[in-house]
């Protein structure tokens, strides 16, 4: 078990280096990601069946099993990008695709630094049906937790709010082998599938790499849904 006040130190020197990086998160500067890798990777396709393959931790689905398009979203609960994806694209993805049938949606954790971890931890432990409300959430108040000074004061608001105790908190960041297999879906993604920055996408397979637009989304997608 990792004691709560070394993990708090942690996520605060971990903060420190995020709040470093606040400025190049900021809208003004959505165009360059805040990692000097990122960036929108040559086009490559990796085999599904190798994706889809099970891992440390289960996938959270989102949609129809057997939607004819695949979406694997790799991601950082502290990417500027990822953050945006989800604020402007996501909500056309889901009501458009996922909604409708088109599109089955995964998003799999590859956090950059020990605060994206935790969040991706607490989405985990927040119950049966609530892993995409917590990252919802997360994403879209991004800013008031991941680079602050008490990141973890501020996920254990969050945490609150979505119906966790205190004590569930803590002990979901307590979690070594949660923690131990987030690393092995980062790790795994990295080795496997070249995850070298986030947001990075496959769409049945391809290979899409930072955070698209509608428009670009509906260009990868329109082919793959051609009656």
């Amino acid at each position: 078990m990792i004691d709560r006040r070394r993990l708090l130190e942690g996520l605060g020197a971990a903060a420190l280096t995020a709040a470093a990086l606040v400025a190049l998160a900021s809208p003004e500067s959505l165009g360059a990601e805040r990692f000097s890798f990122i960036g929108r990777a040559e086009a490559q396709t990796v085999d599904m069946a190798q994706l889809m393959a099970p891992g440390a931790l289960p996938d959270n689905v989102l949609g129809k099993a057997d939607a004819p398009v695949t979406i694997v979203e790799y991601a950082s609960m502290t990417c500027g990008h990822c953050a945006h994806f989800h604020e402007t694209t996501y909500p056309v993805l889901k009501e458009k695709y996922i909604d409708t049938g088109k599109v089955k949606f995964i998003l799999r954790e590859f956090p950059l630094d020990i605060v994206a971890k935790a969040a991706f931890m607490l989405a985990r432990c927040a119950g049966d049906g609530k892993y995409y409300p917590m990252t919802d959430t997360l994403f879209e108040t991004q800013k008031n937790w991941a680079f602050t000074n008490n990141p973890a004061q501020a996920l254990l608001a969050i945490a609150k709010q979505s119906g966790m105790t205190e004590q569930q908190f803590n002990a979901c960041l307590s979690d070594q082998a949660l923690a131990d297999n987030i690393n092995k879906i980062a790790e795994r993604g990295a080795k496997d599938f070249g995850i070298d920055s986030t947001p990075t996408f496959f769409i049945n397979g391809k290979k899409v790499s930072g955070a698209m637009s509608p428009e670009e989304l509906d260009k990868e997608l329109a082919p793959l849904l051609a009656q």
